[in-house]
């Protein structure tokens, strides 16, 4: 559970609209209750939307602060891969493994109800096509009364017309999605001796031989081409500082559910409905 120790609040700049804005802003009204979900529907694409992940943990703390020392928990996000996994995302510390829920369906119906059943508050989806549909009875109005907040990304990092921009401000926001883009072959050489814990006495998940296995497990749909494409797509992102800026935009919950119903569709398919 590295976030605890890597990351920040103040490593983080964020604008809305142009303007310089503060966690606040970004996740208006943000409890100690809140929970995260990010829906991922091609390789590693959630890699697309690091910084507003990251931001929603340092929310999580920041609501509770003891959560970073005495309780040491790992932060409430959820992954939701739909139709198959896309890439392990474990390593921002999705952990334990069931907060990062595999969806081997493109149903509708079912990734909502995955997202409702895990009580996400905070979501963001994939940039989709917007498709009328029909849910089963009363899900959607679960998720209007429950999801305070959504946003739409792109796995490049950068969504066109975005009113959104997240910047990092330390090369440490970085350390998360280059271990998340490294060969699994490579994660699992470089893991922990079993049983290692942190300077803090907390137990590291990289010593857990469970992890290893679910970082092998999730790679095994992912081609390798698709991880070079989300590597290169992370590198033409970096400035010469090796910083990122990315870019979102903020919707309705309504329309982030049309578009939601899109995910996991070739483009030409969820536009046909």
């Amino acid at each position: 559970m590295h976030v605890v120790s890597l990351l920040r609040t103040e490593m983080f700049e964020i604008r809305i609209g142009g303007q310089p804005a503060g966690l606040d802003a970004l996740f208006p009204g943000w409890t100690a209750l809140d929970r995260f979900g990010l829906v991922i529907d091609e390789p590693l694409g959630g890699v697309g939307a690091t910084h507003l992940l990251q931001c929603a943990m340092m929310a999580y703390y920041d609501a509770k602060p003891e959560r970073r020392t005495s309780r040491a928990v790992y932060p409430e996000i959820y992954a939701f891969h739909i139709g198959k996994s896309h890439g392990a995302h474990a390593p921002y510390d999705f952990w334990p493994a069931r907060r990062e829920v595999i969806l081997r369906t493109e149903d509708h119906r079912e990734i909502l109800d995955a997202i409702n059943d895990r009580g996400i508050t905070r979501l963001a989806i994939p940039d989709r096509p917007l498709r009328d549909v029909v849910h089963r009875p009363k899900e959607v109005e679960a998720a209007l009364d429950r999801i305070a907040s959504a946003f739409v990304y792109s796995a490049t990092g950068r969504l066109s017309g975005g009113d959104l921009e997240i910047s990092g401000t330390d090369k440490r926001t970085e350390f998360n999605p280059s271990q998340t883009l490294r060969p699994v072959a490579e994660l699992v050489a470089a893991r922990r001796a079993p049983g290692a814990v942190s300077s803090s006495g907390i137990p590291i998940k990289e010593a857990d031989d469970d992890y290893a296995r679910w970082l092998v497990a999730c790679d095994a749909d992912l081609a390798p081409e698709g991880r070079q494409r989300a590597q290169q797509s992370r590198q033409r992102l970096r400035s010469p500082e090796g910083l990122a800026t990315e870019t979102y935009r903020r919707v309705e919950v309504s329309e982030a559910l049309k578009r939601l119903a899109s995910a996991g569709r070739p483009a030409a398919v969820a536009a046909a409905g």
